[in-house]
């Protein structure tokens, strides 16, 4: 059995870019995510102390690392990740063993 696999980005703001403006650069990417037939689901959001999580559900270990290969060769990549504080970012690829859902 194929298990899921989450992908979580965490990272900080460079000072000076607004939620607005990062949020707009994010949906840059979503053409580029949902044409990855093993994608699953994406959410991001940001804590009070301005950390930030880019969390995707892919359908395999293996679509995640192809995906993750070729974001930055992407053309909307450059200026997302200009944004980013690049000492912050963290990248993390793990097997999804439990799930629960609404009922």
């Amino acid at each position: 059995m194929t298990q899921q696999v989450a992908e979580t980005v965490t990272f900080t703001l460079n000072p000076g870019v607004s939620t607005e403006e990062f949020v707009q650069l994010s949906k840059a990417s979503e053409a580029f995510v949902r044409a990855n037939p093993g994608f699953i689901f994406r959410r991001l959001s940001c804590g009070s102390d301005g950390s930030w999580t880019d969390t995707v559900i892919w359908k395999d270990m293996e679509t995640a690392l192809e995906v993750a290969e070729t974001f930055a060769q992407q053309e909307f990549a450059p200026a997302l990740m200009a944004v980013m504080a690049p000492d912050s970012v963290s990248i993390r690829h793990e097997t999804i063993h439990w799930t629960m859902a609404p009922s």
